[in-house]
């Protein structure tokens, strides 16, 4: 799979019925800009809320995944989600007129298919990954639910289902690298128990649900009456039993449970928001421990994240001292406040200020408990990030890079004297325009103090800039 990000090269649309709500739906998957993602955008309710698909939006897991933000909600995004993961797209922007996706047969084949016969633009970004270190488990003994993922450079998926079903048995199911997702997985189908049909529809659940859109397993025999009944509910005639399945005359695959539980769980991981590179093994897996298990390496991503990436060594020569930082910058004293750049590539770049007792800013912040100001560690990463965008023009002496935005900024312990602050930042898109979006991290040690997403544009200066 390429490393560039992917959207979709036109809209497709979709119409039917959701499963649980019964509603008439149409969607609509846009392509969407680098870095947006995947989004939904409700354009029935006022203001055409949105909602990202990511697992920290996760409300409800029973017999489907649900997001919601605000008044915005989507529920049953498995299969839509899998799908557009799998094959490859990063950003689209979803229009959706109703609060659940259209079943369509119960799998994602529909799905697959218009995307594949639609196609993908490469976009000028860079995927993120989350590369495995080491194993991470995810259980719930009680019922027999174990998710399990190991580092490796590549992302695959083994499936074992047991639900102690003399019709199912045990199946398995595997996706590798390059296999055929589109014609393997995608086209395998929901299914239920038959003996859990009556709980849903007094949950006033699966209202959409019919037997062309869903595998009914049946485990025991069936009377007569239950034979009417079942007629009643699904409005049909003509329904019979073959095989151990309700008027299911031949599955699509001898392990077509199984593969639709992968289906299920790709969709379910596209949630972190980030491609994984680890090898996945999953026993009975399901929304809930699906979703749970996405919001735990979501919290372990941000630990990580919390600690620096590069790694300062005082002993080595910077790459940038303090002489090559004022011919790049114009600040002077007393607001020249990056001593060393140490690591600088085309998207990152880290440096450092030694924080000492003779600041000027301590005389008044504060005399008798000296805190540096927060607005002065944000303009060192500043100055960091304007060391990384002026590294994108030939002659960076005759430019400056003036703020236009700061958005996200979080202080989490104060720095005082004696502190050695460290700067990374790193561009979180392309610079369009002379437009540069970088976010930004100041540490203490292992500490993260603060982190910001700062906009600047990049200025030709009107005079030769002398950097006195």
């Amino acid at each position: 799979m390429s490393s560039k990000q992917h959207t979709l090269k036109a809209p497709i649309s979709f119409s039917g019925k959701g499963l649980h709500t019964g509603l008439a739906v149409n969607m609509t998957v846009n392509p969407a800009k680098v870095g947006t993602g995947i989004v939904f955008r409700r354009t029935d309710l006022e203001g055409t809320p949105t909602v990202p698909a990511l697992c920290e939006f996760v409300t409800d897991t029973s017999r489907g995944t649900t997001i919601s933000r605000g008044t915005a909600r989507v529920s049953t995004i498995e299969h839509v989600m899998s799908a557009l993961w799998t094959l490859g797209v990063d950003n689209a922007l979803i229009d959706i007129d109703a609060p659940e996706t259209p079943i369509m047969d119960g799998s994602a084949r529909e799905y697959a298919e218009k995307i594949i016969e639609t196609g993908l633009v490469e976009q000028d970004a860079e995927r993120e990954y989350y590369q495995v270190t080491e194993k991470m488990v995810y259980t719930i003994p009680e019922k027999g639910v174990a998710i399990i993922i190991y580092p490796d450079d590549v992302f695959s998926v083994s499936v074992h289902v047991d639900y102690n079903s003399k019709v199912i048995g045990n199946q398995y199911a595997t996706l590798n690298p390059n296999d055929d997702y589109a014609g393997k997985i995608a086209p395998c189908r929901t299914f239920v128990f038959l003996h859990e049909l009556e709980p849903l529809f007094k949950m006033n659940l699966i209202k959409g649900g019919d037997l062309d859109n869903a595998i009914v397993v049946v485990e025991n025999p069936v009377s007569d009456e239950q034979l009417e009944h079942l007629k009643k509910i699904f409005n049909k005639q003509d329904i019979k039993i073959t095989g151990g399945y309700l008027n299911n005359l031949e599955l699509r695959a001898n392990n077509e449970l199984a593969r639709h539980k992968l289906l299920d769980l790709l969709g379910d991981f596209a949630l972190l928001g980030r491609r994984i590179k680890g090898r996945v093994w999953a026993t009975r897996p399901g929304h809930f421990a699906n979703t749970e298990f996405m919001k735990q390496m979501h919290a372990t991503i941000r630990r990580e994240g919390e600690k620096p990436r590069f790694k300062y060594d005082c002993r080595k020569a910077p790459l940038y001292d303090i002489n090559k930082i004022r011919s790049m910058l114009p600040h002077r004293f007393p607001f020249l406040l990056i001593d060393r750049i140490f690591h600088l590539d085309e998207e990152s770049v880290a440096g450092i200020k030694n924080v000492t007792f003779n600041e000027p800013f301590f005389t008044g912040h504060f005399p008798h408990e000296p805190v540096m100001p927060g607005v002065l560690i944000v303009e060192a990463m500043a100055q960091c990030s304007g060391i990384l965008a002026l590294g994108t023009v030939p002659d960076p002496e005759n430019y400056s890079t003036y703020f236009l935005r700061i958005d996200d900024v979080r202080f989490k312990h104060k720095v005082v004297p004696g502190d050695t602050l460290q700067f990374e930042v790193h561009f979180s898109e392309p610079i369009r325009h002379g437009l540069a979006v970088a976010s930004g991290k100041a540490f203490v040690g292992d500490k993260l103090v603060c982190e910001a997403t700062m906009m600047a544009q990049i200025v030709k200066n009107q005079q030769p800039d002398k950097h006195e």
